[in-house]
């Protein structure tokens, strides 16, 4: 074996070809079109895993049962439920479409905090990990935006494909 590899039109070395794509899996330079597609893969599934927690509170809400519910920051058991419904229900599904996501994430950072910081103070981290993964994302959103694949993008570049 020589160590040789052709490429388009030119003999380089193996470790050339090693070297090349060392750069590109390591590069800091940023490809939009994947950064936009990460932002997509990101929002679907953080909008998803949340209502998992969103839909059955929305079913509870609208349900006969009495609503039974932390009030942690004294707005009363029915706004506290009510004002969670909304963020992980109505928001998620704001974000999950793109539509408004810098806003749509910040009832759910909101949310979020609240769970974690105030509810499951007392639980230990082991209850407040998942709320600060949650925050984290949704800051990461309020920051990032919803990227090129949203409702947002579409309303925005005034492009009706």
């Amino acid at each position: 074996m020589t160590g040789l590899i052709k490429t388009s039109k030119k003999f380089v070395s193996f470790r050339e070809t090693k070297n090349t794509s060392m750069k590109k899996t390591y590069s800091t330079i940023l490809d939009l079109q994947k950064v936009d597609l990460g932002l997509l893969i990101f929002r679907i599934g953080i909008s998803c895993l949340m209502l998992t927690h969103g839909i059955p509170k929305l079913i509870r809400f609208f349900g006969n049962e009495e609503i039974v519910f932390a009030d942690p920051i004294g707005l009363g058991e029915t706004t506290s439920f009510a004002l969670t419904v909304f963020a992980e229900f109505l928001c998620s599904v704001l974000i999950l479409i793109g539509l408004g996501t810098r806003l749509a994430a910040i009832p759910l950072m909101i949310t979020m905090a609240v769970a974690a910081l105030i509810v499951h103070m007392p639980d230990g981290f082991g209850r407040q990990e998942l709320p600060l993964l949650y925050l984290t994302g949704y800051i990461l959103l309020f920051f990032t935006g919803s990227g090129k694949y949203s409702l947002d993008q579409y309303f925005l570049s005034g492009k009706k494909k």
